[in-house]
């Protein structure tokens, strides 16, 4: 046991410990009210936060402790459990704020959304790696989109379109193990197309791909193409340009429309749908170089961010620690997900590997699309940043992702 002790990747587990550490200290000061009477007290919100984390450390000894092959052995099982939960949240469920993603049991609430993640990246290591080959095959491609987008089908009319689009983070496993780049080439694309449309018209859209398929086709000369796959290109951007009208109006709903409009700046709501993001601005630029200091910050103490210890919980960083302190808090994060990959790359497991990597695409993604939402560059999705954000199923979901996978890697040298 000791010599298993002893492989843990200690330096993971550090920084996880200080993510969870300086989390629960801006959910305090997000949260302290008049009413406080100690750092510990249940009946408030950093006290709730401070029991799951001493919670999580008993999940870590579980999850420590399992053999390593457990989690590969029972990926199936797993996975099919977390379907039938998310799917009984459409008769079991509660709804709220808007989303039906939550089942309460007295004064407890769980959301199961956010354990399938885990049990998807379980489900998708284990399918990879039983196949044995680079997932070049179009059936195997379409077993693995399968496997991916059950759980977001069922996620997203609940609805929560946020916790749906983290599923795209599965791609990035995907394309380590031989899917081709074109996919993720053509996602972005897309993604382009549509923002791009949403700014301008369809019109214009479709002359700027065209003038940008012909000059790439004449103007690279190394394993060019055929025209057919540059027309095919051309065609899809074009496709996409006129039908984003139509998704967008039909597709979408008001709210998320509003959303997508204020964040290109197409429509100015200050005192509506865009409060949240324009307060949440406000807190981070006040916060200067070196913020305004803990439990100092006027926007966080006046409640002018609503859900601030939640999904804006890193404009509380931003106001009370300043740039200095948010950039920290980024390098933390970004030193997580590279400090995964690396020792994803290191395991002799193709299992174990996919799992990692699926690990940092899922903490990239909530990370950099949370941030992104809080300074007002993407749209308001409701995805919390891991560690940070308050609730009880987040930071257990997240527990549960990122020790896996430091039982996985200390269990690398083993031969199953």
């Amino acid at each position: 046991m000791s010599k298993t002790i002893s492989q843990f990747d200690w330096l993971t587990i550090f920084i996880y410990i200080l993510l969870v550490t300086i989390g629960w200290v801006n959910i305090y000061s997000a949260s302290l009210d008049d009413t406080a009477t100690s750092f510990f007290d249940t009946s408030q919100i950093y006290g709730k936060q401070f029991m799951w984390i001493m919670l999580s450390i008993f999940l870590i000894v579980i999850l420590l402790s399992l053999e390593a092959k457990f989690y590969e052995r029972f990926s199936s099982v797993i996975y099919i459990f977390s379907l039938i939960s998310i799917l009984g949240l459409f008769f079991f469920g509660k709804t709220i704020n808007g989303a039906t993603s939550w089942y309460v049991f007295g004064g407890f609430s769980i959301q199961p959304a956010e354990f399938a993640k885990v049990a998807t990246a379980l489900a998708l290591s284990k399918f990879v790696s039983d196949i044995q080959t680079n997932i070049q095959n179009i059936g195997d491609q379409f077993k693995a989109l399968v496997i991916i987008a059950l759980p977001a089908l069922i996620i997203l009319p609940q609805p929560d379109a946020g916790s749906a689009m983290v599923y795209a983070a599965f791609f990035f496993p995907l394309y380590r193990e031989g899917l081709s780049g074109v996919y993720l080439l053509a996602g972005s694309l897309g993604i382009l197309v549509f923002v791009m449309t949403l700014v301008f018209s369809p019109v214009w859209v479709s002359i700027g791909a065209t003038v940008m398929v012909i000059l790439s086709y004449f103007f690279r000369k190394k394993k060019r193409p055929g025209a057919i796959a540059y027309l095919s290109i051309l065609l899809m951007a074009v496709a996409i340009s006129f039908s984003v009208d139509y998704v967008f109006e039909n597709v979408f709903e008001q709210r998320h429309r509003d959303r997508f409009n204020i964040v290109l700046g197409k429509e100015v709501d200050n005192r509506g749908i865009g409060y949240n993001t324009n307060q949440s601005e406000i807190a981070i630029g006040s916060g200067s170089w070196f913020g305004k200091g803990w439990t100092e910050g006027t926007q966080t103490k006046g409640n002018f961010v609503p859900e601030q210890h939640t999904d804006y919980i890193f404009s509380t960083v931003g106001e009370e620690w300043g740039f200095v302190g948010s950039t920290v808090v980024v390098l933390l994060f970004v030193f997580l997900i590279l400090r995964i990959i690396h020792l994803a790359e290191r395991q002799k497991s193709q299992f174990n590997r996919v799992y990692g990597y699926s690990v940092a695409g899922i903490l990239f993604v909530h990370f950099f699309v949370n941030i992104g939402m809080v300074i007002g560059v993407f749209p308001t999705v409701g995805i919390p940043l891991p560690f940070f954000s308050y609730g009880g199923s987040g930071l257990w979901a997240f527990t549960i992702l990122l020790f896996i996978f430091i039982k996985l890697d200390a269990d690398r040298m083993s031969f199953w």
